[in-house]
Order: C-alpha cells, then sequence, then structure tokens
C-alpha cells in the first residue's frame, strides 16, 4: 500500500466530534494570516480547552470547524492551520480512522 498520504479534500476530518486544540504560536499565525490582531482572532475564533489548558478552535453548531466553507469544502486558514490538522491522518492513533476518512483507505496506517 502507498506510504504517502493524498487528502481527497472531502472535508470529513473537519466535520468530525473533537476539539482543534491550538499550540503556542499558532493563534499569532492563525490570525496574521487572517489579517487580525490575536486578541480579535482569539474573541472571535476560539475558546478555552475542555481541559482548560490552552485555547481550541470554535465550532459551528453541528460540530463543523469555524474555518470550513463551500462546496467542495474548503479550509479558510490552510495555510496557516493548526498542527493537529496537519498532521492528520498519519501521525493521529484513532482507531476508527477509515470510517471518516476515504483517502485513508489508500495508505498503510500501520
Amino acid at each position: 500500500m502507498p506510504t504517502v498520504f493524498k487528502c481527497l479534500r472531502c472535508g470529513n476530518c473537519c466535520r468530525h466530534e473533537g476539539e482543534v486544540r491550538l499550540d503556542e504560536g499558532e493563534p499569532a499565525a492563525i490570525a496574521t494570516g487572517l489579517g487580525m490582531d490575536v486578541e480579535s482572532f482569539t474573541n472571535q475564533y476560539t475558546r478555552l480547552r475542555e481541559d482548560r489548558r490552552g485555547l481550541s478552535l470554535k465550532d459551528l453548531p453541528d460540530g463543523t470547524c469555524i474555518f470550513l466553507t463551500g462546496a467542495p469544502p474548503s479550509c479558510q486558514i490552510q495555510a496557516d492551520k493548526p498542527r493537529q490538522c496537519r498532521d492528520f491522518p498519519l501521525q493521529w492513533k484513532y482507531n476508527n480512522l477509515k470510517t471518516i476518512c476515504p483517502a485513508a483507505n489508500n495508505v498503510d496506517m500501520g
């Protein structure tokens, strides 16, 4: 099986339950990419993580990432997206990964 992942841009990962945690420096990078100051970005697009140890991106009411838009789906912060998103799916340890990511069916996830 191939070892290179080719995203199909289906947007399923951006609609999957759970929080997108932001690492140090990521709010500033995303804010800059959006042409915003960090405080405005933080107030508008983030919330306190469930473990209260940092920030995560807000979701839409249906659980979709706030930055997923359009049809076909597109990430508004693609150039500056969080590490958690960049690492999907190859760095994730998730039992049902292939059920949410059709492209993962073509990759040996080890």
